[in-house]
């Protein structure tokens, strides 16, 4: 096989256009149509690109009795080809990617790029590293964002750290998660201005099964409030109509009205 023969083939093996891999080349659409003519050759930097892109060896591209893509022509006293191949080679090299030219706030519409060292941008991204307006990936950046470690105006993901954080670890405006940090924190440990959980740390409400510190603080266990302490015989935390009145009234007295909205949403939870 020629090397325009050879070019063709991998690049339709991984559903490349003649566009998109000059794209990745950074060459024009001819150039990459005259390789596969075999009426041109690439470049030699051009050349390790490819041969990184597709992980194949130069005697494949050059050679035309070369088969194998990762064989070398090098052959030891005895006759034998030496074959070096690594499975840390071949996930270092691994490389995909795929980008569309149509562009939104001038992103590309989607851009996936899967590979070590890579990054996805676009409006929708994915990859191990992705930043986008929908991001998914193992670190993602994005104002809606899904991954390992991810940060958004929505946050999901192992560690979570957004406006509206969902995660094992989270950090947000509004948190929800196993440990969770925020102005109004639900979590099985929770820690913020306004706290839910089996153990909760709030500054102005807590309200916790096990554990509850705040200066309004509601609890079925151990229960610390510096201006309003309730402690609640029953596993729903359901206030008397005195005690709901009580806390309302210290609520309505010591919330600043930027937290309004948390104040309000955690009045839900004591039925005022």
């Amino acid at each position: 096989m020629t090397f325009g023969e050879k070019l063709t083939q991998l690049r339709r093996e991984q559903n490349y256009t003649q566009e998109q891999l000059a794209d990745i080349l950074q060459v024009s659409r001819q150039s990459v149509s005259k390789w596969e003519s075999d009426i041109a050759y690439p470049e030699t930097e051009k050349l390790i690109k490819i041969g990184e892109l597709f992980d194949c060896s130069m005697d494949f591209l050059l050679k035309d009795d070369v088969k194998d893509k990762t064989q070398s022509e090098k052959k030891s006293a005895e006759g034998d080809i030496k074959i070096s191949l690594s499975l840390g080679g071949l996930f270092n090299n691994f490389h995909f990617e795929r980008k569309s030219k149509r562009r939104i706030f001038g992103l590309p519409l989607y851009h996936i790029n899967i590979g070590i060292g890579r990054c996805a941008k676009g409006f929708f991204s994915f990859g191990l590293s992705s930043i986008g307006i929908f991001s998914f990936g193992l670190f993602s950046l994005g104002i809606v964002s899904f991954g390992v470690i991810s940060i958004g105006l929505l946050a999901l993901g192992a560690f979570a750290i957004g406006g509206i954080a969902l995660g094992a670890i989270s950090l947000g405006i509004l948190a929800l998660g196993a440990i969770s940090f925020g102005i109004a924190s639900i979590g099985a440990i929770a820690i913020g201005q306004f706290a839910r959980g089996d153990i909760a740390i709030g500054n102005y409400l807590a309200i916790g099964e096990s554990i509850a510190r705040g200066q309004v603080a509601i609890g079925a266990g151990e229960v610390s409030g510096a201006l309003q302490s309730v402690y609640v015989d029953n596993e729903n935390l359901i206030l008397s109509e005195g005690e709901r009145l009580f806390v309302k009234n210290r609520l309505d007295r010591i919330v600043p009205q930027i937290f309004n909205w948390a104040k309000n949403m955690f009045k839900v939870f004591i039925g005022i």
